[in-house]
């Protein structure tokens, strides 16, 4: 019966990143340097407005777009932090993850043949959603650029054909940003253009020497754009799975029936403590705690990896570093099978964010300082090694 399943589902393949997950050992000693999870856990005040929920017997279904409560907190986060305006009632929708955010809106938005502009090294996770469209993914190379896409890359890619442009800033894998100019440009040539943007802002909060500015906030644009977000990263709540879809009503309209046919709504106890998070964390020490440390980190990966000769942009946001590797002679694939093989790190290949990511590798920084000395010091005796 395996030929009649759908053919875009068979050509998805498992993405590299779990691949190298799968290679780790559960019993090992392994230094795991490869997820975007947080080392901190949830704060407290948070968990305790879950538990709070639970024994007031919040376990029911909540409103397909999301709690009420929810929906108007987020809206006046990213008005606060951002300028962005959104109403509460009817544009935006409370997701399971930024990752059900970004497949409903790409179901919405993409017919057979379209094409979706986006930055390369791009994080895995957009290409299999578009895929699964029989939409194409049209990649700009970004390498010689310090990982940034420009208004001028994007319209050398426009075609009758394209339907939207995706902007994951900051990135994942690279940790490079987007200035206030460069946005700003880019939202020059696609206003009044049909063409849909998507801005994926996921971490947008962890910017360390800037400020996150937001394509949404740029004017005559908002009626073209889908502004992407969540809870996991900037408050280390991966695993409670609360993301949100900003955008216009005559989209959220659409994102609301496909979200009510495949989840009916996100978890009822995580919206509660969602509540908590966006009414009083940027207040709560303990994110401006997470924000500095990985900062800390940010500089310490970055000090390392440039003292071990490696050629490296520094990271201006996120938590990932995304060195090469070109000078080793090694493909991005066999330099982290032998780097684990051989001293027990697990890091991600480069070639796992598209063919523009080989020659490097993407190392998370959101592990433990501890972690990540040790790994860092693994790493520098297995470079050693590979000098003739």
């Amino acid at each position: 019966m395996k030929h009649l399943i759908n053919e875009n589902v068979k050509n998805i393949e498992i993405s590299g990143i779990r691949k190298i997950s799968n290679m780790i050992e559960k019993t090992s000693d392994t230094i795991n340097l490869t997820f975007g999870q947080p080392d901190f856990p949830t704060p407290d005040y948070i968990k305790n407005a879950a538990i709070e929920a639970l024994n007031n017997n919040h376990t029911d279904y909540t409103e397909t777009a999301g709690l009420f409560e929810l929906r108007e907190a987020a809206c006046d986060y990213v008005e606060k932090l951002y300028g962005l305006k959104y109403d509460p009632n009817s544009e935006v929708i409370v997701t399971i993850g930024a990752s059900e955010a970004l497949d409903i809106a790409f179901r919405t938005i993409l017919d057979e043949g379209s094409e979706v502009i986006m930055p390369a090294p791009v994080y895995v996770g957009y290409e299999p959603l578009v895929k699964l469209c029989n939409g194409k993914t049209v990649y700009v190379d970004t390498r010689d650029n310090n990982f940034k896409m420009t208004a001028a890359m994007i319209e050398e890619k426009i075609t009758d054909k394209t339907r939207c442009v995706m902007l994951p800033y900051p990135s994942n894998p690279t940790g490079t940003i987007l200035t206030k100019e460069e946005i700003m440009e880019i939202g020059e040539l696609l206003r009044g253009k049909d063409i849909f943007i998507i801005a994926d802002e996921i971490y947008s909060e962890l910017v360390y020497d800037d400020q996150h500015f937001s394509i949404g906030a740029v004017d005559g644009l908002k009626n073209q754009t889908i502004i992407i977000n969540g809870l996991s990263k900037s408050h280390a709540m991966t695993g409670w799975r609360i993301g949100f879809a900003f955008a216009p009503s005559y989209l959220i309209d659409q994102f609301y029936a496909i979200h009510s046919f495949n989840a009916i709504c996100a978890t009822s106890f995580s919206q509660y403590a969602s509540i908590e998070a966006l009414k009083h964390g940027s207040d709560r020490e303990e994110i401006t705690l997470m924000k500095e440390s990985y900062k800390e980190r940010r500089d310490y990966v970055y000090k390392r990896l440039k003292e071990m000769g490696l050629d490296i942009n520094k990271p201006e946001g996120a938590f990932y570093a995304f060195p090469s590797i070109k000078k080793t002679g090694l493909t991005s694939e066999v330099f982290v099978e032998r780097l684990l093989e051989e001293q027990d790190v697990a890091i991600i290949p480069g070639s796992a964010f598209s063919e523009y990511g080989e020659g490097y590798i993407r190392i998370s920084y959101a592990s433990s300082m501890d972690q990540l000395e040790e790994g860092l010091d693994r790493i520098e005796v297995f470079l050693k090694t590979l000098v003739k």
